[in-house]
């Protein structure tokens, strides 16, 4: 499986937390698809079938993840 290059997913993971921070699941419809969007590609990249799965293979994908750090399971 290809996966996307981590400064891809370090963009990625950013849009959708934004987009999580401010609350675009409630907000307009173009906002929640965007969201649905980011979250898409991020499960694309990353090779899950959720975001919350997407977002921890992303992480771990970035620049200074530790492979036995499981701080990220706990985070959101």
């Amino acid at each position: 499986m290809l996966m996307a290059h981590p400064a891809v997913l370090k963009d990625l993971v950013e849009q959708y937390e934004t987009l999580r921070a401010l609350h675009a699941e409630n907000g307009t419809p173009a906002a929640r698809r965007r969201m649905d969007d980011v979250a898409y590609t991020l499960c694309v990249s990353t090779g899950t079938r959720d975001v919350d799965a997407a977002l921890i293979a992303a992480r771990h994908r970035l620049p200074g993840a530790r492979p036995q750090d499981d701080s990220l399971l706990a985070a959101g």
